[in-house]
């Protein structure tokens, strides 16, 4: 498996869980498997009342076998200072997270700034689109659930980040060539980054990916940008294609860009609130 399919496939074991309830044999099964992990962080027993999310995020680290990129803790804020032993904290609040990192909050928050302040929950991101994530969280509503929320959203403390590279057997297969060739390149561009903005979003506006901008503009940390910072953005890299009769969007990012999940990119630079398309319609593609 590459890196992003073992990434997606941590998350699945996460999300599997979602729907166990507090206080029932799946929920024991959980605290359970935590306390039979050696060694026992802090050496504490946790018990059936407390409080479970950062133990059932190491639970997941514990079933898959992970305690070595993962570390386990019944504690979020001693959780954190873990990860940042291992070099694997991200203390930046607007990073695009990835399937598998861990998301670490502070219901303190006051949205200004960066959050430092003590944690008082934690969840697996099971899924980001570059403007929302999905999370499973343990004790959610005294159960297994999903939480969605925006990047760089109030309430984020920061990211435990794994080095899921050293799961990985194999590369990433590389995408499948367009079946047309680009149409219509721009010149380079240059972006005055706003209040607010990612690399990712700003990406998405014009049809390429956070990582060309990084690469292109010398981007060390992607999600570090600044308000008035310059980002330049190399040729608009946007092509068109036509709907023909019996596309989708999913087929259309397939067939177009290698890789049917990108179909929300090509909703995002045609403005589109739906999935419908027809055919004869003139849809922008991202490079």
């Amino acid at each position: 498996m590459n890196v992003s399919e073992v990434r997606k496939k941590f998350a699945a074991r996460a999300a599997a869980y979602v729907g166990v309830k507090e206080g029932t044999a799946a929920h024991h099964a959980i605290i359970d498997a935590y306390n039979n992990h050696k060694p026992l962080a802090q050496g504490y027993k946790v018990t059936y009342r407390d409080a479970w999310c950062a133990t059932f995020g190491s639970k997941i680290a514990i079933e898959a076998g992970y305690t070595d990129i993962i570390p386990t803790e019944c504690s979020c804020d001693r959780q954190i200072k873990l990860w940042q032993q291992m070099g694997r904290w991200c203390e930046n609040d607007a990073k695009v997270p990835e399937p598998g990192d861990y998301i670490y909050y502070d219901w303190d928050d006051n949205g200004a700034g960066d959050c430092t302040g003590s944690s008082d929950h934690v969840g697996v991101v099971e899924s980001c689109n570059g403007n929302t994530i999905t999370v499973v969280e343990g004790n959610k509503s005294n159960a297994v659930g999903r939480r969605t929320l925006e990047v760089n959203g109030r309430y984020i403390r920061g990211y435990g980040v794994p080095d899921f590279s050293k799961k990985a057997t194999s590369e990433p297969a590389k995408p499948a060539a367009p079946a047309k060739p680009a149409q219509g390149t721009a010149g380079e561009q240059v972006y005055t980054v706003q209040r607010g903005d990612t690399l990712s979003g700003i990406a998405a506006k014009y049809g390429t990916t956070y990582q060309k901008l990084a690469s292109y503009n010398g981007i060390a940390n992607p999600n570090v940008i600044s308000v008035g910072q310059k980002i330049k953005i190399p040729g608009s890299g946007v092509r068109t294609y036509t709907v023909k009769r019996g596309d989708s969007l999913w087929a259309i990012a397939a067939n177009q860009l290698g890789d049917g999940s990108r179909y929300n990119e090509i909703k995002t630079m045609n403005g589109l609130t739906s999935n419908t398309i027809y055919a004869g319609q003139t849809l922008k593609l991202p490079a």
